[in-house]
């Protein structure tokens, strides 16, 4: 009950990181996918067959791969925060912040391969 709990808050995080340019979703997904392993079968099939989430935890999976449709999406989404929080006068300590952060977080997600072409 346990693994199947924290599955489904760690899918509600990767849901909430759709719309939310600083949530990331595909850890989240990954870590669903681990919990429900050990705590439900049919929820653990659920999302590795499901039609939208699944072949993102495949390609992760078989290669450590993502899309390149996702990171420019990420990559977007990224630009857009960070312009948002600059037009909305965050102070200089959260911009400088949320440039290391984004720096990291694109640094992973840039770096990643592209899943092989079928």
């Amino acid at each position: 009950m346990l693994w199947t709990g924290a599955g489904v808050i760690s899918l509600g995080l990767g849901l909430l990181g759709i719309p939310l340019p600083l949530l990331p979703t595909t850890p989240f997904l990954l870590l669903s996918v681990f919990c429900f392993a050990r705590g439900s079968e049919r929820l653990h099939d659920w999302l590795v067959h499901h039609p939208k989430f699944g072949p993102p935890i495949h390609e992760w999976r078989a290669h450590g791969a993502i899309s390149r449709k996702a990171k420019v999406a990420a990559g977007i989404a990224m630009a857009a925060a960070f312009l948002i929080a600059l037009a909305a006068g965050a102070p200089k300590v959260a911009l400088i912040a949320q440039v290391i952060v984004l720096c990291c977080v694109g640094l992973f997600l840039f770096t990643r391969p592209e899943p092989p072409r079928e």
